[in-house]
């Protein structure tokens, strides 16, 4: 069945994760990021995604309470940076985050990117955030297939969700592949390539074809790959435009094509440099 605004997904431990969220890195701590996150609960989004390192985690937590939307259904995640990687020092890191946003728990927490050598001493840390209640789910970020293999030979637990950077420029049908066997629910975020190929002619073609923005096709694409999206955006005509992609469907022709663009584009760091 073709998702819908209200739709979730079952992530590996039951939670349910909502397929289309708000991503706000590079917002301005402030007001920015909190009339981001009020324009985007306004218009239907119920994710919203942050992290230590973009500096607003306060603020996303100030534009819940006052959305006056029950917090139950509002699902945050934040995440974990480079720096406090090892058993302690993401426990204290994420009590820290919890303290910023004020909202009394977290829905997800992920590690950033898979630091080498504390890692493994790391995800200890997110079993027992998530044994505690702390988190309602944890995962990670920017692992490819071999750092997800890696975990888990070591893990008790598997991730819920790995986030990584993922655009018709940017497929990897073995990713989906693996985390689709392995039960972990793939998550795109710089979905709309920060907006460096929106003028390509092929998505141009068939935003015109569906009478949709090209960005509207990108997210569009994501989300019939099974993939949960976070596009982001400070505007509000643009996050009102973004969630508008629930009511038509791209043909298998129009995936297919898609798929086609694959080029290994980046538009930020690469993961598979990672050791």
């Amino acid at each position: 069945m073709a998702p819908l605004i209200g739709s979730t997904v079952h992530l590996n431990n039951g939670v349910e994760m909502p397929v289309l969220g708000l991503g706000v890195w590079q917002i301005p701590s402030g007001r920015a990021t909190q009339q981001a996150v009020l324009f985007a609960l306004h218009a239907g989004y119920r994710l919203i995604d942050t992290a230590k390192l973009y500096g607003n985690e306060r603020d996303v937590g100030i534009a819940v309470k006052e959305s006056g939307i029950p917090r139950e259904d509002v699902f945050v995640t934040t995440k974990l940076w480079n720096s406090d990687h090892g058993y302690e020092p993401a426990l204290r890191a994420f009590d820290e985050s919890l303290k910023r946003l004020d909202l009394g728990y977290v829905d997800l927490y992920l590690i950033h990117w898979p630091v080498p050598r504390l890692r493994d001493e790391t995800w200890r840390a997110m079993e027992r955030i998530l044994k505690e209640g702390k988190a309602r789910a944890i995962g990670v970020s920017n692992y490819t297939v071999r750092h997800l293999e890696e975990l888990a030979r070591t893990a008790s637990l598997p991730p819920a969700v790995d986030q990584i950077e993922f655009s018709p420029f940017l497929y990897s049908d073995g990713f989906l592949r693996y985390c689709k066997d392995a039960g972990i629910q793939a998550e795109a975020y710089s979905p709309l390539t920060k907006g460096t190929k929106l003028g390509h002619p092929l998505l141009r073609r068939i935003a015109a074809a569906h009478g949709r923005s090209p960005a509207q096709i990108l997210i569009r694409w994501s989300l019939q790959h099974g993939l949960v999206v976070i596009p982001k955006s400070a505007r509000r005509e643009r996050i009102q435009e973004n969630v508008r992609v629930f009511d038509f469907e791209l043909s298998p022709e129009d995936m297919r094509a898609l798929d086609g663009l694959q080029q290994d584009y980046h538009t930020s760091w690469n993961p598979q440099d990672a050791p």
